[in-house]
C-alpha cells in the first residue's frame, strides 16, 4: 500500500488521535518518519484503556503498526509502554520476533510519560524544539487506539463509530466500555452502576488535563475517560478557582522558590518555560521583559506546576493556559527558540505517578476496570461535526434520512478534516452546524 492510499483509507474513515486535542491520523502518514511510535504510557493517572486494548489485541496492532512503518518506509517501530503494564508486555513479547523492525521501550512509571516530547526522548533520545512537530526530528506518534483504528479501516473496511471509555472513581462498578459516538457522559457513568456520592462532578479526561464535564455532554473520538468526583474533591475544587482571584494569592505568597520550574518536564528537556517568572510577571503586572508571557505557549499544560509542585497550592498552569490562549486569540505566534540542553539533574527530578495519585486523592480509586469490548447499544446520539483539531466534517444528510451503523453521514471539509460516520442505525432526526442527531427506530 502507498503512502497516498493509505492516507486516504484513515481520513475518509474518520481516524484521529485517540485522545488529547485529536489530531487527524492521516497527516501523520509521513514519509518522513524515518521512525515511528506507538504510545502506550497512559499519560494520565487512573486510565487503563491503552494496556487493556493492546493486551487484548497485540498481534492485530502490531501488524498494523509494522504496516504503517513500511508504508512510510520507516527504519524503526518503537512500542513505548510502561514496565508496570506486565500483561500488555507479555502479549507484545509473544509477537515481537516476528516483525524485525520492531522493538519495545520499557518506560518508567512516572508522569507525564505520555507526552509525546518527552515520550519521543525517553524511546529515541531526541529532543523536539520547543513548539516543534515530531516529524522535524524524523518521529510520528500515535496512540493505541488511534492503530486499533486504522486496523479496523484497513483490514475491516470499517470507520471509526465507537469509543473506549474508562469509568472511574465514585462508582459502583469501575469498567472500560465501548460505546457509540455521540452518546452522552451519563449514559456511560449508568453502565459503570451509576454513582456513589450525592451531586457528583463528571471529570472528563484524565485528572491532570481534563474538564469538568456535564451529563448531558456527547462522548467524542477523543474520550478517554470518565471520573466521577464528589464535589468537595480538591481536583475539583482547583478547576473551580477564578483567575482573578489566582493572581492576588500569587502577588501575595508566591516564594520565587522555583520548584515549579525544576519540575517542569518540558523544561527538563531545555525548552524555555519557566513558571515561577512567569508568575512573577503575571502577578506584579510586571510587562519589562515579554518572554516570560510569550513561552507560556510552549506549556503543555500537564499540570505538574500546579497539581504537585507548588507548596503554596498556586495555580501557575491554569493562569500560563489563560494567558496562552489570550495571545493565540489575538494572532501572536509562537516566538522561535531553540531548546537548551536536556538538564542533568532531569532524571531525578521526574514525578512518581504513585506519588502523584497520592497528593491528588486518588490513590483509593486506583482499581481494576475490566474491558468490555463489545459495542453498548443506545437508542438515541448527537454526533458531533468536530471531535478533532481542523474543520469540522460537512453533514452530507438531511432530517428523515435513514442510516446504517458506519455510513458516512458528514464529509472531510477543505482543509484539515476527517470523515464522519453514523454510530448506529436509526432515523436521523436533526442536522445543525454542530451535531447530527440519530435516533433507533
Amino acid at each position: 500500500m502507498d503512502i497516498k492510499e493509505l492516507q486516504k483509507i484513515v481520513q475518509e474513515s474518520g481516524v484521529v488521535g485517540a485522545g488529547g486535542a485529536g489530531f487527524p491520523t492521516y497527516v501523520k502518514i509521513d514519509e518522513r518518519a524515518n521512525t515511528i511510535l506507538l504510545n502506550c504510557a497512559e499519560c494520565e493517572p487512573l486510565l487503563k484503556l491503552h494496556r487493556q486494548l493492546m493486551e487484548k489485541h497485540a498481534y492485530e496492532i502490531m501488524k498494523t503498526f509494522h504496516m504503517v512503518a513500511e508504508t512510510v518506509g520507516a527504519k524503526e517501530a518503537i512500542i513505548g509502554i510502561k514496565r508496570s503494564y506486565t500483561k500488555a508486555v507479555k502479549a507484545l513479547e509473544q509477537y515481537i520476533g516476528e516483525f524485525p523492525e520492531m522493538r519495545i521501550a520499557l518506560l518508567q512509571e512516572v508522569y507525564p510519560m505520555g507526552d509525546e516530547v518527552v515520550l519521543i526522548y525517553e524511546a529515541t533520545g531526541r529532543v523536539v524544539r520547543p513548539g516543534g512537530l515530531p516529524i522535524e526530528e524524523g518521529v510520528a506518534v500515535f496512540n493505541v487506539e488511534t492503530m486499533y483504528n486504522i486496523y479496523n479501516a484497513v483490514e475491516n473496511q470499517k470507520p471509526v463509530t465507537s469509543k473506549l471509555v474508562s469509568v472511574v472513581a465514585e462508582v459502583e462498578k469501575p469498567v472500560t466500555v465501548r460505546v457509540p459516538l455521540g452518546c452522552t457522559i451519563e449514559d456511560v457513568v449508568n453502565l459503570a452502576g451509576g454513582t456513589t456520592v450525592k451531586d457528583p462532578v463528571y471529570f472528563v479526561g484524565g485528572p491532570m488535563m481534563g474538564f469538568i464535564g456535564s451529563g448531558s455532554q456527547q462522548i467524542t473520538k477523543t474520550t478517554n475517560a470518565v471520573l466521577v468526583l464528589p464535589k468537595d474533591h480538591n481536583i475539583v475544587m482547583k478547576k473551580q478557582r477564578k483567575a482573578s482571584i489566582d493572581l492576588k494569592r500569587a502577588a501575595s505568597i508566591c516564594c520565587q522558590c522555583e520548584t515549579c520550574t525544576d519540575l517542569c518536564p518540558r523544561h527538563a528537556l531545555g525548552h524555555p518555560i519557566t513558571p515561577h517568572l512567569f508568575m512573577r510577571s503575571a502577578s506584579n503586572k510586571d510587562f519589562q521583559d515579554l518572554n516570560p508571557f510569550l513561552h507560556t505557549m510552549f506549556c503543555s499544560s500537564c499540570g505538574v506546576c500546579e497539581m504537585y509542585a507548588c507548596p503554596q497550592d498556586l495555580a501557575p498552569r491554569s493562569l500560563m493556559a489563560d494567558y496562552k490562549g489570550g495571545l493565540r486569540k489575538n494572532g501572536i505566534k509562537p516566538p522561535q527558540a531553540e531548546a537548551k540542553p536536556v538538564e542533568a539533574a532531569r532524571e531525578y527530578r521526574k514525578v512518581p505517578e504513585e506519588r502523584l495519585m497520592a497528593r491528588l486523592g486518588l490513590t483509593k480509586y486506583d482499581k481494576d476496570a475490566p474491558l468490555d469490548d463489545q459495542v453498548v447499544k443506545m437508542k438515541a446520539v448527537k454526533v458531533l461535526l468536530s471531535q478533532h483539531i481542523g474543520a469540522p466534517a460537512v453533514p452530507v444528510v438531511k432530517a428523515g434520512d435513514t442510516v446504517a451503523e458506519g455510513q458516512l453521514i458528514a464529509q472531510p471539509a477543505k482543509g484539515l478534516s476527517v470523515g464522519i460516520h453514523a454510530s448506529i442505525s436509526g432515523r436521523v432526526n436533526e442536522v445543525t452546524d454542530k451535531y447530527i442527531g440519530i435516533v433507533c427506530k
